[in-house]
C-alpha cells in the first residue's frame, strides 16, 4: 500500500491525557468527514476542523514510512526515551493498517492514534483516542481516551459516558466564544470529565 502523509514532525503532544509528551506526529492526508478545502467546509459533516491535511508526500511501503518516522525522532532526541508516535490526520484510519502498525512497532515506536471513530482501529494500537463528531456514525466505541470537542449541536454528551473508555475529556471548540466556559462548567458539575486544552496553540508550537 502507498501511504500519503501530509506532514511528519517532532513536537510535544498538545492535547488530551498525554499532553506534554514528546512525540513524532504522523499526519496523514485525507479525511472522510471533510475534503480539507474551504469551499467544501459549509457542506461537510465536520465543519470545525482546524488542521491542514490536504496533499503531501507518498511512501511506497510501510517500512519506508516507519524508517522516516524513526529518523525524525532521532534528529532531536538525545537520550534513550521511548519513541512515541501519534497517527493523526485528517482521518488516520483511512490509511493506517496492520503492516504499518507492525513496521512502526519494529522501529521501536509506541503507537497512539487520534481518530474521529467512524472506522474501526487495527489491532496493535497502543493508545487510542476517539473524538466523536455530530452527524457521523460512531463505529469505534471503545479505547483509551474519548476526547470530545465541545459544544457540538446534535450530539448528546450524556450518551457518550456509557462507552468503554478509560478517560473522558472535554475540549473547547476553537473559535467558539463560549466554549471554554461551557467546558469548564460541565467538568465542574460532572467530574468524570476532564478539561483538555490545546496547549500547543498556547505555546505556539506545531
Amino acid at each position: 500500500m502507498t501511504y500519503t502523509v501530509h506532514s511528519l514532525f517532532h513536537t510535544l503532544q498538545g492535547e488530551g491525557v498525554m499532553t506534554g509528551r514528546a512525540a513524532v506526529f504522523l499526519r496523514f492526508a485525507g479525511c472522510n468527514l471533510w475534503s480539507g478545502r474551504e469551499q467544501h467546509r459549509a457542506s461537510a459533516i465536520c465543519r470545525f476542523c482546524d488542521t491542514e491535511f490536504v496533499g503531501g508526500t507518498k511512501y511506497a511501503s510501510a517500512e519506508a514510512l516507519a524508517t522516516e518516522a524513526r529518523s525524525v525522532w532521532y534528529r532531536t532526541v538525545r537520550d534513550s526515551g521511548e519513541p512515541y508516535i501519534v497517527c493523526t490526520g485528517g482521518e488516520p484510519l483511512l490509511q493506517l493498517d496492520a503492516p504499518l502498525v507492525d513496521a512502526l512497532h519494529a522501529a521501536g515506536f509506541t503507537i497512539a492514534v487520534e481518530t474521529n471513530g467512524t472506522l474501526s482501529a487495527p489491532e496493535g494500537v497502543d493508545w487510542l483516542c476517539v473524538s466523536p463528531k455530530a452527524g457521523a456514525e460512531l463505529v469505534q466505541r471503545s479505547g483509551d481516551e474519548l476526547k470530545l470537542v465541545w459544544p457540538q449541536d446534535g450530539l448528546d454528551i450524556t450518551t457518550l459516558e456509557t462507552l468503554s473508555f478509560d478517560h473522558f475529556l472535554l475540549q473547547p471548540m476553537d473559535g467558539h466564544a463560549d466554549a471554554t466556559q461551557l467546558c469548564l462548567e460541565w467538568c465542574l458539575a460532572h467530574p468524570r470529565w476532564r478539561l483538555s486544552l490545546q496547549t500547543h496553540k498556547i505555546l505556539d508550537i506545531p
